[in-house]
């Protein structure tokens, strides 16, 4: 069921991209910085189980529905209820448009649009002058906001991928709200809350980050791939990228076909396009394999 859930998501939320703004979940922004505010002077124990429990009256909600749901009309409802919660735990924008309209602002030379869409890729607090490499951002993009939902969504249905969702967005807006923190005392020690929000996004990200560069190895360059996977990385920044954005990104672009582009417009291009790979010729039909001996057994 999950993952008959799962395929008609993805192919839906392709196709209606467009509609889709409502998954930014802007009206979480109140409630997310009303806790930080709250939150700010909390101890690491403190901050990690506020952090942990903002959470999970976020998703508490959806889960008492998905329960309710539970064996009800052959499963119908819930058949619909986890599609549609997918297509809004998706993203929150899609990852392809967002390269393209990327792509379209370097052919027209809209610098405004180009650094728009970069900080929005690199996830930089505001303001920020830190350039990261984007092909590299996109890699890990991926996990963010493709590949860990669909993990947690075929690994425990909807509820699990609202859960990381929720995470995510709090990790962004964490950042942004503490945007003037981390900018003017850069190398100082992050608030507590903004730790322990990153600290328990991590960790949800973790599993699918290692399955996703495991169909990076797959899908492109193996020599290429498990030589940057091998790479010893020295990355102290909490904020993305991270320890395991940095290795995504270094394992998909070893992986990557056309190494030798050096434009960026290029390299974007094949990042997605090994990202879609991954997704529809490893994932997909890993679940569906999975699926069916569930369903012998």
């Amino acid at each position: 069921m999950n993952f008959l859930a799962l395929f008609l998501g993805l192919g839906i939320e392709r196709l209606l991209t467009q509609v889709f703004h409502w998954r930014e979940f802007h009206w979480l922004d109140p409630l997310f910085d009303l806790a930080f505010r709250k939150l700010k002077n909390c101890g690491a124990i403190s901050s990690l189980i506020a952090s942990l429990g903002t959470a999970v009256l976020i998703v508490a909600p959806v889960g008492i529905l998905q329960l309710s749901l539970q064996g009800r009309l052959a499963h119908i409802p819930l058949f619909a209820f986890a599609v549609v919660v997918l297509l809004f735990c998706l993203g929150p924008r899609d990852l392809g448009e967002e390269v393209d309209d990327f792509r379209e602002a370097i052919a027209k030379d809209d610098q405004e649009e180009i650094r728009k869409l970069t900080t929005e890729l690199l996830q930089m607090p505001p303001g920020s002058e830190s350039s990261p490499d984007i092909e590299e951002a996109i890699y890990a993009q991926a996990n963010n906001r493709i590949f860990a939902v669909v993990f947690w969504f075929a690994l425990l249905g909807p509820t699990a991928a609202w859960f990381f969702r929720v995470l995510d967005l709090m990790r962004q807006r964490a950042i942004h709200h503490f945007s003037d923190h981390l900018r003017s005392e850069e190398g100082e020690e992050l608030p507590q809350i903004v730790r322990a929000t990153l600290a328990l996004h991590r960790l949800a990200a973790w599993i699918p980050a290692r399955l996703l560069m495991v169909g990076y190895v797959l899908a492109g360059s193996y020599d290429g791939a498990t030589v940057a996977w091998r790479k010893s990385l020295d990355v102290r920044s909490d904020l993305f990228p991270g320890p395991d954005d940095r290795r995504l990104g270094l394992v998909g672009r070893g992986a990557a076909p056309n190494s030798e582009a050096v434009d960026v417009s290029t390299r974007a291009a094949v990042a997605l396009k090994l990202v879609v790979r991954v997704l529809w010729m490893i994932w997909c039909p890993a679940l569906a394999l999975l699926t069916l001996y569930g369903w012998i057994n």
